[in-house]
C-alpha cells in the first residue's frame, strides 16, 4: 500500500511518515504534484554479536592474574 505526500508536508510530519514507512507503507513524496522520492523500510538489519570468534577462545591475556605479578603492579 502507498499514498502521496507533497514535499510541505512531507517537511510538517517527517516522524509520523517515518512510522508509516517501518510498518510497511510506500510513502511517496512529491514536487508540484509529480513524485520525486520513496520512503520505504530498510530490509531487516541482523544484530551484531559482540564477541571473538564463534566457540571459546582462551588465551593468556583472559587469564587470571597471579598475586604476586598483581602486587609488582601495585
Amino acid at each position: 500500500m502507498s499514498h502521496q505526500v507533497n514535499v510541505q508536508e512531507a517537511k510538517a510530519s517527517l516522524s509520523r511518515l517515518l512510522v508509516e514507512a517501518e510498518q510497511g507503507t510506500e510513502v511517496l513524496i512529491a514536487r508540484r504534484g509529480q513524485p520525486v522520492v520513496k520512503l520505504t523500510p530498510l530490509p531487516d538489519r541482523t544484530r551484531r554479536v559482540l564477541g571473538f570468534i564463534p566457540g571459546e577462545v582462551e588465551h593468556e591475556v583472559l587469564a587470571p592474574v597471579a598475586s604476586s605479578e598483581l602486587e609488582a603492579w601495585g
